[in-house]
This record gives C-alpha cells, sequence and structure tokens, in this order.
C-alpha cells in the first residue's frame, strides 16, 4: 500500500505536466478546414479519405505528374484550405469572348508554367488576352453547390428592371458528359447554371476536381483520360474513387464560422454595409436545397455572394472571359471566411481574382460598374465608419 501512495501521486503530477505541455485547440471559428457538423460515421471514413487525397498526396513524375503543371498537389494551392497566395496563382488564356477558347492549340485555357526534366513548361503567347486566378478557399462549397437554380434566377435581374443600378445575371454554360444536372436544374439551349470560378464558369464540384487534377497538375482521370501535354488519350493517373473522396471531402468542409458576431462595432459594421448597398451583390443569406447528405439539406447559411456575374468597371477588365461572362463581368466572390485570409497567405491579404488588392478597402475601391455606386457611398464614410465596416468584414 505504501509503495503504490506515491506511484499514484506521481503519475497524477505527470499526467497534470502533461496537459500543461500540450496545447488547447484551435477554436473553430478560426479555422477553415474542418468537417460540417451532422456527418455520419460513414460519411465522416469518407471525408477523411477525401481529406487525405486533398492535403496529403504529393504526385511525381512515378505518379503521373504532369509532364507539364502548376501545382504538385491539391493542397498546396488551397493550403488550410483557404485563400491562395501569389506564388500559387493560376494563369488562364485564350478566350477573347463568349463563343469559346480559341487557343486550345497554344496550351489554352491555362498556363502549365512547371515541368519535369526533359519536357518544356510552356510560356504564355504574345499577344493573347489572359487573366490570374488567385486560388479561393475551399470551405462551405458543398452549401454552395446545393442552392437551386431557381434561387440563384430570383436573385438575377439582367435588364435592372428594378433600376437600382445592379444587373447580376447567370452565366450560362455548356457542362461535360461527365456531369449529370441536378434534379432541379434549369437548362437554356442545352446550357446550364455555372456557380463555381471566377467567372462562375463551372457547373459542380466534380467539374472543378477533374478539372484541376488535370489542369493543375496534369493527372489524368477516367472523367478526362486527356494527357495534358499530348492531348492524346492515357490510362487514368488517378482512381475514379479517389476522385469521388475528393469531391464529397469539398461537398463537406465546414462554412466559416462569424466570430464575435455581437460586438458592438461589428453589429454596426453590418448595418453599414446592408446601407452601403453591398448585400445586393454579397447576399447575407442563401438556402441549401434537399441533399442525401443530412447535415447539408435545408439550411440556411450566410455566405455573401449571390452566384451571379456583375460588371465591375474598366480597372478589372482582363480582357478574358469564359463560358458567356463578358470580360469584364465577375462572379461575386464569398465574403465568408474573409477574416482568416491572411492565415493562408502569408499574414496578409491578397484580394480581387488575381490578389491585386492588399487590403480590404483597397478590395472596396478597386469596385467599379455595378459596384461604383456603393464604393461611392463607402468614401463618403468618416474614419470610424470605415473602421466598423472592416471590423464587420474581418470577422466573417
Amino acid at each position: 500500500m505504501k509503495t503504490i501512495v506515491p506511484a499514484l501521486i506521481v503519475l497524477g503530477v505527470i499526467c497534470v505536466s502533461c496537459n500543461e505541455l500540450i496545447p488547447d485547440a484551435p477554436a473553430s471559428d478560426t479555422l477553415l478546414d474542418g468537417p460540417v457538423d451532422g456527418l455520419t460515421y460513414e460519411q465522416s471514413r469518407l471525408f477523411l479519405a477525401g481529406d487525405a487525397a486533398f492535403n496529403d498526396e504529393v504526385f511525381s513524375s512515378g505518379t503521373g505528374l504532369g509532364p507539364i503543371f502548376v501545382a504538385t498537389s491539391c493542397g498546396s494551392c488551397h493550403a488550410g484550405d483557404g485563400k491562395g497566395h501569389p506564388f500559387s496563382t493560376l494563369t488562364r488564356f485564350g478566350q477573347t469572348d463568349e463563343t469559346g477558347n480559341h487557343y486550345m492549340d497554344r496550351g489554352g485555357p491555362q498556363l502549365q508554367h512547371r515541368a519535369l526534366h526533359g519536357f518544356v513548361a510552356e510560356t504564355l503567347p504574345d499577344g493573347i488576352p489572359f487573366a490570374k486566378f488567385t486560388p479561393p478557399a475551399n470551405t462551405g462549397l458543398g452549401f454552395i453547390e446545393l442552392v437551386s437554380d431557381a434561387d440563384i434566377l430570383a436573385m438575377a435581374d439582367p435588364d435592372d428592371a428594378d433600376g437600382d443600378g445592379i444587373s447580376g445575371r447567370v452565366n450560362w454554360i455548356h457542362i461535360p458528359n461527365y456531369v449529370n444536372p441536378h434534379a432541379d436544374a434549369q437548362e437554356n439551349n442545352g446550357r446550364y447554371i455555372g456557380r463555381f470560378g471566377k467567372k462562375a464558369s463551372v457547373y459542380n464540384l466534380l467539374q472543378q476536381t477533374v478539372g484541376a487534377y488535370r489542369q493543375d497538375i496534369g493527372i489524368s482521370s477516367a472523367f478526362e483520360p486527356y494527357d495534358i501535354y499530348s492531348g492524346l488519350e492515357t490510362d487514368p493517373e488517378v482512381s475514379t474513387q479517389t476522385i469521388n473522396h475528393v469531391v464529397f471531402y469539398l461537398q463537406t468542409l465546414k462554412a466559416p464560422i462569424q466570430r464575435t458576431p455581437d460586438n458592438t462595432d461589428i453589429v454596426s459594421g453590418k448595418q453599414l454595409f446592408m446601407g452601403l448597398g453591398c448585400e445586393a451583390c454579397h447576399k447575407s443569406s442563401l438556402t441549401s436545397s434537399s441533399s442525401s447528405v443530412a447535415a447539408l439539406s435545408n439550411k440556411a447559411f450566410a455566405p455573401y455572394t449571390d452566384l451571379l456575374l456583375h460588371d465591375m468597371g474598366s480597372q478589372l477588365d482582363d480582357g478574358y472571359t469564359e463560358g458567356s461572362a463578358t470580360t469584364a463581368e465577375w462572379r461575386t466572390p464569398a465574403l465568408w471566411g474573409l477574416g482568416l485570409s491572411p492565415i493562408t497567405q502569408g499574414g496578409g491579404y491578397f484580394l480581387m481574382h488575381d490578389g491585386r488588392a492588399r487590403s480590404i478597402e483597397e478590395a472596396i475601391l478597386m469596385h467599379g460598374g455595378e459596384g461604383a455606386a456603393s464604393k461611392q457611398r463607402f468614401e463618403s464614410l468618416s474614419s470610424s465608419e470605415k473602421d466598423k465596416l472592416i471590423a464587420f468584414l474581418k470577422s466573417l
């Protein structure tokens, strides 16, 4: 008995010491990664499989990389599932109007600027319009995928019928033959509503994932079994199972959680956001439609986007387009997670489609076209009011 008591005391001291040495886990609202609440055991297993494929698998020449490519893994462009950095920015080129890409034989639609030994990386052809695309954050995409076409069309006002200066419209796109339109899909002369990508040129997360493997890493799949370098059909270099795991992972990443929403300055900042007219494009509330994943089904969420194309003026006109978008039109980016962007962007901000804005205020001041009126209202705010508005945006 005398031997047992000291041993228990020592064990207790060790346990207390270990607890003091182990840091607390970060609060959920400070992280962009992690699954949505409410997944079943089997769904959690699929999420973890997708997580491993997305964040842990680094491709090499022996596993299908390239031979020309941009990155060696999914996670290298989306660290922590957040926004990318200028080092991981993509270059898109070739399309001059909505009729399609006219430079597929010259490497379009994306520049692969890296190559394996013995191969020549692509260079941007002279005189061709191009745009830089900073990789977006991945979180909450499953909710966005489930916004019904009817709801998106209800937000559109292509002819500005209400006279508010905002004329958002959908990007009608042709979808690949491996993509099945969802049950409530609206169709327009063989085209469907795009909702992902800087210009809403991607239909769903399957198309996004398949395209990223091929265009970003040079990895072919059963969905797109063509070598990015030669254009010849090849055996799949990533399995259909892995593609499906990654798609499920992207669908079930949690939505960003707003921090301190009841703070007085943040409440005031939100009121200013609404008063400036920002909510006309950056919608504060959308609802997902029915899903086989109960955790995503029929949920209200706050992404601060309408998923529509808007003319943003000449300053943001890169001369490049995708689908039916004009060169000055961009899909409203979701603002949720904005305040966490510096975590994955090297401690600072790289905002707008190409990262050219180095602060939230600078991004606001770049708004032209349909965003010009809201920008002018912002410029008329006092310094204190601007601070409150920025504090609200950083809380998202």
